[in-house]
């Protein structure tokens, strides 16, 4: 008898939908303000203030492959060339 009565009351209850979770933020390296670097020479990093999380990577450099979202990424190729920058 007192599990058909629960079962009858819960059955009356209403469910309030829970609000959706707020976007996590995600940091961004600010790669986008350095895009233009591309096809420039690497001399050229030296004149400019990169984040202070900022990667180097030359050819043939080891790197590590911890994720950090923060971190700023500028590769130069074997011609002192800068091909790439991302983030990770």
């Amino acid at each position: 008898m007192i599990l058909t009565a629960t079962m009858a009351l819960t059955g009356c209850l209403t469910t309030v939908p829970l609000a959706p979770e707020p976007d996590t933020f995600i940091p961004n390296c600010g790669q986008d303000r350095f895009r233009g670097l591309v096809g420039q020479d690497a001399g050229t990093l030296r004149e400019i203030d990169l984040p202070s999380a900022t990667r180097v990577v030359k050819p043939g450099m080891a790197l590590t492959q911890d994720y950090r979202p923060d971190r700023l990424n500028i590769s130069i190729d074997g011609d002192g060339i800068i091909d790439r920058v991302w983030c990770s």
